[in-house]
């Protein structure tokens, strides 16, 4: 990264060199501020039933679990939605793409902001301490409106759809 000055974009030197990326599923308990999450190569159906089978032994029987997710296709894959149709305590609220606080400090204010990482491997170690260390002291997010302002705002832009299954 090249220093910032007043006007400028962030910007990099003429040799930085992408190394990769990678796709993180992550579930985070809104009550207790812990996070279940993985890192996948790719961001497929596949991965994300992956991920939904993790959450599924992590989460005692009995306890519903809202996910919030973006629009992306993966999440309304057909085998997506059947395997979701077998497990009726899951309940999907779609929303804006960057609309979770947790995953907005991990990559603005944490760990992979400015990073440079000279591998995926690299990438997902650091990522990985991230949630190992956040999961240590986990804090519950202080939301700074009541749940009526934040249904309200919903509703009035139809920010969200939420699906049960």
């Amino acid at each position: 990264m090249l220093p910032l000055r007043p006007g400028q974009v962030e910007r990099h030197t003429h040799d930085y060199k992408r190394n990769g990326a990678t796709c993180l599923f992550a579930a985070l308990n809104v009550a207790k501020e812990t996070v279940i999450g993985k890192c996948q190569p790719r961001h497929r159906h596949q991965e994300f039933l992956k991920f939904l089978r993790l959450i599924e032994r992590q989460i005692p029987k009995g306890k519903d679990i809202h996910m919030i997710l973006d629009n992306y296709a993966t999440h309304k894959h057909p085998e997506v939605k059947e395997w979701l149709n077998k497990h009726p305590r899951y309940y999907l609220h779609f929303t804006p793409t960057s609309a979770s606080c947790w995953f907005g400090i991990l990559f603005t204010q944490r760990q992979i902001r400015r990073g440079v990482f000279k591998s995926i491997k690299d990438l997902v170690d650091a990522i990985e301490r991230y949630i190992e260390s956040h999961n240590q002291d986990p804090k519950p997010f202080v939301w700074t409106k009541t749940p009526e302002q934040i249904l309200v705002k919903a509703v009035l832009y139809n920010d969200t759809s939420v699906t049960r299954h």
